[in-house]
């Protein structure tokens, strides 16, 4: 048995109820210089984030994750033959920025050195972000970077 259609106005007015979902994300795969246009990205979607969960803006919290996307794909272009693809995944409580590679090798994370010219991009990262999980995969690396949206 087939159950009933809503009538033109019930269905005009149950699509104007909000869909509650506890995530955002996006992804897009992007070439060798095409850091600006990740970074774009990002910026749009905090600001979708921000306004699905009813957040204030968070100037801070749009410089690290600008940073975090920068220096991630940054390494994986300057170290990886091909393409790179950038996740990126938001809760009303954290931020993930994924970057997935070809190259198999795990970055370096090096200790702490203003004199050292070059070399800060997973030491900044490993500051700024609450977690940091590097892992081998069949077809490279997988770098992803987590880091916690204030709560007001």
């Amino acid at each position: 048995m087939v159950p009933d259609l809503p009538e033109t106005a019930e269905a005009a007015d149950a699509a104007e109820v909000p869909v509650s979902v506890g995530f955002l994300y996006r992804a897009a795969h992007y070439e060798h210089g095409a850091t600006g246009d990740a970074r774009q990205m990002a910026e749009v979607f905090l600001k979708e984030l921000l306004d699905l969960f009813a957040l204030p803006p968070c100037e801070r919290l749009g410089y690290d994750v600008a940073l975090v996307v920068t220096e991630l794909l940054t390494n994986a272009q300057r170290y990886a033959p091909g393409p790179c693809l950038l996740e990126l995944e938001g809760h009303a409580t954290e931020i993930s920025v994924t970057v997935w590679d070809s190259n198999s090798a795990l970055p370096v994370v090096f200790p702490r050195d203003p004199g050292r010219v070059g070399g800060h991009g997973m030491e900044i990262i490993d500051r700024i972000c609450d977690e940091v999980h590097v892992e081998r995969v069949p077809v490279g690396k997988r770098i992803r970077a987590v880091l916690a949206v204030p709560q007001v």
